[in-house]
C-alpha cells in the first residue's frame, strides 16, 4: 500500500539543480549544446580579496589606463571615473564600467558613481604640454638654444590637484566600508553577476519536496520558499557556485550578516571544499520576526558538518580560501537534533549584505602623487639641482604646492590610505627594481607600468595603510619583489 505522506518527487528540478552546479559535466555538456554556447571558465564567479568596486579617477591618463588593465587581469570589479565617455572607450574599451563625473564639479559624484565601491584609487593630473620659451633667470644658460617649458593646459593645479582630490576624497569617506571590513556581497546594490551566483539547493536532491530560491528585489535579497516534512525532507538551501579564485579572508574575525527573518533559526554554511558533497562549516542563528538584525559569526564559532552530522577531529576552516556560501532553513540542528525554532511551510530571510569584520586595517584610497611637493620654497634647497616641476612650480600655478594641499585633505579624512609620490614618470618597460624612501629627498625615474603595479598592489598590505612614500626605479629588472617587506620597512605618517 503506498504512504499516504509521500509527495511526488520532481526528477526534472533535481537534474536542474546537478547542472546549475556543474555536478555531472555530462549534464553541463548536453546543456551547453542544446543552448549552442560553449563552457566559459572565465565567467565562474571571482573570490579574492575584494568583491566590491574599486574607482579609478584619472582612468584615462598615462598611470590611470595601466590601472585599470592590471585590475581587470587580477579579477578586479573596475569602476573608471571619467569625463569623456567616447575617449573613455576609446582607451579602455567597451568592457570597463564607466561613469562620467568630474571630480572638480562634487555634485557629480553622487551615488550612481560612489556605489558598493571598496576602495579608490585617484590618478588625476592636471595636463601638461611643453611650448617654446624660456625664464629670464635661464635664458642665459641657453645660449641660444630652443628651450621648451611645461604650460598648464585645461583646469588649474589648484581645481584638480586640491579640490578635485579633496571633492573626491570626501564623497568617498560617505561610502567606503570601515577600515576594518570587507564587503562580501552587497545585495542593496544588485549586479548582473551577483544575481547569477545563487542557486536553490533543496531537499529534492534527497527525494524531498521542499523548494526555494534567492530573489533580488530592490535593496534586498531574499532567500524564500517552501519546507515540506514530507518524503522524509525539511530543508531548503541557496548556495553560490564556487568562486574562482576564492575568497581569501585572513586576517578577519568572522562574517556579518545583515538580516531580517521571520523568528525561524537559519544557518551559513561556509565551504573550502569545492566538491559538491563536502564539509561544511555551520552556524546557526536566530531571527526576530519582522527585525532587521545584525549577526555576527566568528569563524571561530563554526562547526565543521558532513550532511547534519558533525565531522570530529576536523581542522578549524581554511580562511584564505572559501570557495562558496550556503544559507539554509532546515528542521535539523546537527546530529540528529530537531531546530526548536523550525516551522513547516512559507518561509522568507531579508539578507541586506554580508561582510568580513574585524580585519586589519588595509588602504581604502591610493593617491598618486609627486615627489618633490614639499621642495619649493624650502630652506636650502638648490632649484638647479632640482627636477623641473620644483624649479618652476610657481610658473606652473603651484602644481606641487597644491598636490601637496590634495595629500593633506586626504590624511585628514581618516580614510586609511597610501600616498605613492613618484619621480619623473617615463614610458619605458616596468619590471624594475624599486626604491623606497620617505622624506621627499629622492631624485630619479620610474616607469607608469611600476606605479600602477604599485597603486594595485597597495591595497593589499596593510603595512601600506597611512603611509607617504616617495618611489624611483634602479636599472636592475627583478622578476619578483616582496612588497610586504617593502612595504614593512617605512614609517607611518604622524
Amino acid at each position: 500500500m503506498a504512504d499516504k505522506n509521500r509527495s511526488q518527487w520532481d526528477l526534472g528540478r533535481f537534474i536542474e539543480t546537478l547542472t546549475y552546479f556543474e555536478v555531472i559535466p555530462f549534464l553541463n555538456w548536453v546543456q551547453q549544446l542544446i543552448q549552442g554556447r560553449p563552457q566559459d571558465q572565465h565567467n565562474l564567479p571571482k573570490g579574492g580579496r575584494y568583491m566590491g568596486v574599486i574607482l579609478v579617477a584619472g582612468a584615462t591618463g598615462g598611470v590611470g589606463k595601466r590601472v585599470v588593465r592590471r585590475l581587470v587581469e587580477q579579477g578586479y570589479k573596475v569602476r573608471a571615473l571619467v569625463r569623456d565617455i567616447e575617449k573613455a572607450r576609446s582607451i579602455l574599451g567597451n568592457d570597463i564600467d564607466l561613469v562620467v563625473a568630474d571630480i572638480t564639479k562634487p555634485e557629480t559624484l553622487n551615488s550612481v558613481v560612489m556605489s558598493n565601491i571598496q576602495a579608490v584609487i585617484c590618478c588625476t593630473a592636471v595636463r601638461v604640454q611643453p611650448v617654446e620659451g624660456d625664464t629670464p633667470d635661464r635664458a642665459k644658460y641657453n645660449q641660444g638654444i630652443k628651450f621648451y617649458l611645461p604650460e598648464i593646459v585645461g583646469d588649474t593645479p589648484e581645481n584638480v590637484e586640491y579640490q578635485g582630490v579633496k571633492n573626491l576624497v570626501q564623497a568617498a569617506a560617505k561610502y567606503l566600508p570601515l577600515a576594518n571590513e570587507q564587503l562580501i556581497f552587497d545585495f542593496t546594490n544588485p549586479s548582473a553577476e551577483l544575481k547569477a551566483i545563487w542557486g536553490a539547493v533543496d531537499d529534492v536532491v534527497m527525494g524531498g519536496v521542499s523548494s526555494s530560491n534567492m530573489q533580488l528585489a530592490g535593496n534586498k535579497a531574499v532567500f524564500a520558499g517552501n519546507v515540506s516534512t514530507a518524503n522524509s525532507g525539511g530543508f531548503a538551501s541557496v548556495r553560490t557556485k564556487n568562486f574562482e579564485p576564492p575568497f581569501d579572508l585572513s586576517g578577519y574575525e568572522g562574517v556579518e550578516l545583515r538580516v531580517q527573518g521571520d523568528g525561524q533559526r537559519y544557518k551559513l554554511f561556509l565551504r573550502t571544499d569545492t566538491k559538491w558533497d563536502g564539509v561544511g562549516y555551520s552556524y546557526s542563528f536566530d531571527t526576530v520576526a519582522d527585525t532587521w538584525m545584525d549577526i555576527r559569526i566568528p569563524f571561530s564559532e563554526l562547526t565543521p558538518v558532513f550532511r547534519a552530522k558533525v565531522v570530529a577531529d576536523c581542522p578549524p576552516i581554511d580562511v584564505n580560501r572559501i570557495s562558496s556560501f550556503q544559507l539554509m532553513l532546515s528542521k535539523f540542528e546537527y546530529d540528529g537534533d530537531l531546530n526548536p525554532k523550525f516551522t513547516p511551510g512559507n518561509f522568507a530571510l531579508q539578507v541586506e549584505s554580508i561582510k568580513a569584520y574585524g580585519g586589519e586595517k588595509f588602504p581604502r584610497f591610493v593617491l598618486v602623487s609627486s615627489a618633490g611637493v614639499t621642495r619649493p620654497g624650502r630652506p636650502g634647497i638648490n632649484l638647479d639641482e632640482e627636477p623641473p616641476a620644483v624649479r618652476l612650480n610657481d610658473q606652473l600655478g603651484g602644481i606641487l604646492t597644491w598636490k601637496l594641499k590634495g595629500e593633506d585633505s586626504l590624511r585628514e579624512s581618516g580614510i586609511p590610505y597610501t600616498i605613492i609620490r613618484p619621480c619623473a614618470l617615463t614610458e619605458e618597460p616596468g619590471g624594475k627594481e624599486l626604491i623606497f624612501e620617505q622624506g621627499d629627498n629622492i631624485r630619479g625615474k620610474i616607469s607608469r607600468d611600476d606605479v600602477a603595479e604599485l597603486c594595485v598592489r597597495s591595497l593589499h598590505e596593510s603595512p601600506a595603510s597611512n603611509i607617504t612614500l616617495e618611489v624611483k626605479s634602479s636599472e636592475n629588472t627583478v622578476n619578483s619583489i616582496d612588497w610586504h617587506q617593502l612595504f614593512s620597512q617605512l614609517q607611518p605618517d604622524k
